[in-house]
């Protein structure tokens, strides 16, 4: 049997040595077009993050790792010391760019904890030998991302049987991580596998990541696919045509409730109603072990205008070049519009790991998967 089309396209890669930049994918202007970024400051990487350009909790992480290189390359430090300093304060603009993916905040923090370390172990060390042993970090934490959405995949693959509806919501895929993905990755390695099923993408308002970025990603790996809108999903689970459901996640608590694009928890909720598996996969490093619930959890808001406006792209920060092809709701009307909302432990069937798999999780079995991998 023929392989399927492996991803031929990288969300993001570091482009050149210590003076190089980050090339990343602008999702904004998929699928009409593929089109790239090329970063080479820091304040650029907070913009390519804060408006969605690059996304999803693992991409925008190893986004974060790589942001350290490029604030490194822009400091004008007499020392490795000192550059440190200016490192710490800029690796705090970068985690402001978006709050609830704790991805961003870990990989930064575990660079900024080895530059911290490189400086103090080699006090003699110039800032060229600290900015190659941060940019060395930094693709060693893509490196591990690649593998670990193998890992997950493979991990994943065992519950996707012949002839199954599979429901997915928002982007959990290529375009969000350095890999193949968490939730697609589980296709991905089921496809690969010779099994064939159907995938029902919710369309993931109000910026369309499944039907813009999900589909674009399925389409291309020649994997069956059918978008729907998000209100569409119960009438499908009524009528027998979702077997199974699986997402991504943007940060788990201790005790497994897991914070995912809004509408996530409604799927859990209809999921339980009609006794259908829901699944989750994730890296490790989406953990949050120092949270023990997700009402710790803090929820990003967007701004009023993804849900006021239908929009042709997502704008610059500051950019006066919106293209709004359509005025969705009238002046004045207040609106609501959390990036996130919080699916419960209880509502989780199993969360698919890199490491193994938790089923039923909880704060113990949490606990016990973490000591058991050494993590």
């Amino acid at each position: 049997m023929p392989m399927p089309k492996k991803i031929n396209f990288e969300t993001l890669k570091w482009i050149g040595g210590i003076d190089g930049h980050l090339k990343i994918i602008d999702q904004t202007k998929l699928p009409e077009r593929l089109i790239y970024i090329r970063c080479t400051n820091i304040e650029q990487l907070y913009d390519a993050i804060k408006t969605l350009a690059v996304r999803g909790a693992p991409a925008i992480g190893v986004a974060g790792a790589f942001g350290a290189a490029l604030s490194l390359k822009n400091i004008s430090a007499r020392s490795a010391f000192s550059a440190v300093k200016n490192l710490k304060k800029d690796c705090k603009y970068l985690a402001s760019s978006r709050p609830t993916a704790v991805n961003l905040q870990w990989a930064i923090d575990r660079v900024l904890t080895y530059a911290q370390k490189f400086v103090i172990q080699n006090p003699k060390a110039s800032l060229m030998h600290l900015r190659r042993a941060v940019l060395k970090e930094a693709k060693a934490i893509y490196n591990e991302d690649v593998q670990m959405c193998r890992k997950i995949g493979i991990n994943g693959a065992i519950f996707i049987k012949n002839g199954m509806g599979i429901l997915t919501h928002c982007n959990a895929g290529a375009l969000a991580t350095a890999g193949q993905g968490t939730a697609l990755s589980v296709l991905y390695e089921a496809k690969k596998r010779g099994k064939k099923f159907t995938v029902y993408a919710d369309e993931t308002r109000p910026l369309l990541q499944g039907a813009r970025l999900t589909a674009w990603e399925l389409n291309h790996a020649k994997i069956d696919t059918t978008i729907i809108c998000d209100n569409m999903a119960a009438s499908l689970m009524k009528a027998g045509k979702i077997d199974i459901i699986i997402t991504g996640a943007d940060r788990i608590a201790s005790n497994g409730d897991a914070a995912n694009k809004t509408g996530t928890y409604g799927l859990s909720v209809l999921a339980k109603a009609h006794k259908i598996p829901f699944y989750i996969a994730a890296p490790s490093s989406t953990f949050d072990l120092d949270i023990k619930s997700g009402k710790d959890i803090p929820i990003e808001q967007r701004s009023a205008d993804e849900i006021r406006f239908l929009y042709h792209g997502l704008p610059a920060r500051g950019s006066t070049a919106r293209m709004a092809v359509l005025q969705l709701t009238p002046k004045g009307v207040k609106i609501y519009n959390p990036a996130f909302d919080v699916t419960p432990a209880e509502n989780i069937t199993a969360i698919i790991t890199e490491r193994g798999i938790i089923k039923s999780p909880n704060s113990h079995k949490i606990a016990n998967h973490f000591q058991k991998e050494g993590i």
